[in-house]
């Protein structure tokens, strides 16, 4: 990294931004051996509903294991899957 930043453009709005950090680095104006980490306990993801169509005897086998791990049927379904991106 160089040893002097460049300064901060200014940015009419996000598009802009969006568009100047699409093609600079950022290591030219910001330097990130200072960052801090930060948390954000309330930060919500997105969600969307969908309609997926099971075979009964495939959602009942799935609300039994849910109920053996004492949990809601979907969230251990979205866990379920979640786990199987990160595995590829």
């Amino acid at each position: 990294m160089s040893s002097t930043l460049k300064p901060m453009p200014h940015f009419n709005n996000e598009e802009e931004e969006r568009a100047f950090w699409e093609s600079h680095d950022s290591t030219d104006y910001v330097d990130w051996s200072k960052a801090e980490r930060v948390t954000m306990p309330n930060l919500k993801p997105s969600t969307t509903s969908i309609s997926l169509r099971l075979p009964q005897s495939l959602l009942e086998e799935i609300k039994v294991a849910a109920n053996r791990r004492d949990v809601p049927y979907q969230s251990l379904i979205k866990t379920w899957l979640a786990e199987k991106i990160s595995a590829e």
